[in-house]
């Protein structure tokens, strides 16, 4: 004995077809971190040259140290580490250690040579106070 079913369908249980997915959008670029003067820019050059061996830029990042609390550490980079920021301007590149990001949001880095003091300059708009002597802040 064999039994036939029918099955009757309305036109709300037709499915329609499935919409094509929405084209994902174009990213824009991230700013950069920070900023290099042309002085600045100048004066890396020059430490990269009188290196003497491949240098992949110069890592910056942000240590405990000093009377309030920071302060800013510049070093020779051999290769560039997989969660560094990079800072590429003027033909130099700057590698910034992902633990100092934050901290250094928006800043511009310059080179200024002054009668009594010579050196990397930051202004950065993250800091609420310096310690008398310059060498430290904190935010």
């Amino acid at each position: 004995m064999s039994t036939t079913t029918e099955t009757t369908t309305s036109p709300h249980d037709r499915v329609a077809p499935a919409a094509p997915a929405p084209a994902p959008r174009a990213r824009r670029p991230r700013p950069q971190v920070m900023s290099v003067t042309p002085a600045a820019v100048e004066r890396i050059k020059e430490l990269i040259d009188k290196r003497g061996k491949p240098t992949a830029g110069i890592r910056i990042g942000v240590r405990s140290k000093g009377c309030s609390g920071m302060s800013y550490t510049l070093e020779y980079a051999d290769g560039q580490q997989p969660m560094d920021e990079v800072v590429e301007t003027g033909g130099v590149k700057l590698l910034i250690d992902p633990k100092a990001s934050l901290f250094l949001i928006g800043t511009e880095m310059d080179y200024a040579e002054e009668k009594l003091k010579t050196g990397f300059v930051f202004r950065n708009p993250n800091e609420k106070g310096r310690c008398g002597c310059g060498e430290s802040f904190h935010v």
